[in-house]
């Protein structure tokens, strides 16, 4: 009896001792934070996989704390402040508002962006080589291309004069793209007319918009709260019978007539290669601010014959990829 009272004793003893040392081996895994307007499965699924690839796997060799404010930009500053104060060693954030409302919060957490549009027009960082700050991570030059954007839907549609820009007025990227359309339309004959359409805009009220103002085609603006409603904006541009472009090819994909712009699935699997070396002891103001490396121009011709559009050779010659 006494011996298995020893015997239970040691087996408690035991089973203590693991509990305290597992307990302390998660404590020792770093926690970094993820902070999203709103959730692209194909970026989560990119980033997480791009840990993986780093030797980060999650709930294993690193914590990982998810917030979005699916597309209610007004909650990326509490969502910022909650994260804050869970003790991160990294901040990953996107768009550009939510990578300001983590900079507002802290300014001692590294924070890493996994695809900003502008952040030296965003004034989140001093230069592209030297971000100085806490912040750091990939550009996708979004609003340098809203000008080659609005040429390319000019060469598809040559008589347009009317172009509906579609932004989502909480987004600032959207402003910044909006801009550099603006400075190119004038040279291509086309005058421009601002649809806002955020996370609550009926859709329906933004394209009476788009007709009151008789435009013949649209530019869609990056923005994740849009990409979320893309199957419902294209379904509206299609029966508006209008050729629009947009930034990322999922959207062609959904049946859009083309995008051209870079893959922002792979800049975000890219953005694990900062956490890591900023877990590794890299300072945020010495790691350069990236470009992307894989630019896409899509086309969906069977949107194109819809529309009774017949896409130049010159610009077929350019595309990467014909969806037919």
């Amino acid at each position: 009896m006494n011996r298995r009272r020893f015997v239970l004793a040691a087996l408690t003893s035991t089973m203590v001792t693991r509990g305290v040392t597992m307990a302390q081996d998660v404590a020792k895994i770093p926690r970094i934070g993820v902070l999203l307007g709103s959730p692209a499965r194909s970026w989560v699924d990119a980033l997480r996989q791009g840990l993986r690839d780093a030797g980060l796997i999650e709930d294993r060799s690193v914590h990982v704390e998810w917030r979005s404010a699916h597309g209610h930009y007004e909650r990326l500053p509490a969502l910022a402040r909650e994260l804050v104060g869970l003790g991160l060693r990294v901040l990953i954030a996107h768009p550009t508002v939510a990578v300001k409302a983590v900079r507002d919060a802290t300014a001692s957490i590294p924070i890493v962006m996994p695809a900003s549009a502008d952040p030296i027009g965003a004034g989140l960082v001093q230069s592209l080589a030297r971000p100085g700050g806490n912040i750091t991570g990939s550009t996708f030059i979004s609003s340098e291309l809203a000008a080659k954007r609005l040429e390319v839907l000019k060469q598809l549609a040559p008589r347009t004069k009317v172009v509906a820009v579609l932004a989502n007025p909480g987004n600032p990227a959207g402003a910044l793209q909006l801009r550099q359309a603006q400075s190119a339309a004038g040279g291509l004959g086309v005058r421009l007319t601002l649809v806002e359409v955020g996370a609550d805009t009926a859709l329906a009220a933004a394209f009476a918009h788009v007709a009151r103002d008789r435009a013949e085609a649209v530019l869609v603006v990056d923005d994740p709260v849009l990409g979320d409603k893309r199957l419902d904006i294209i379904r509206h541009i299609d029966a508006a019978r209008l050729p629009a472009i947009y930034g990322w090819r999922d959207w062609v994909d959904a049946g859009g007539l083309v995008s051209l712009g870079a893959n922002v699935d792979d800049m975000f699997r890219r953005a694990a290669g900062y956490v890591d070396r900023i877990l590794k002891g890299a300072r945020p103001a010495d790691l350069p601010i990236e470009q992307p490396t894989i630019f896409e121009f899509v086309i969906n011709l069977k949107t194109a014959k819809a529309l009774g559009l017949t896409i130049p050779p010159s610009v077929l010659a350019r595309v990467d990829q014909v969806i037919e």
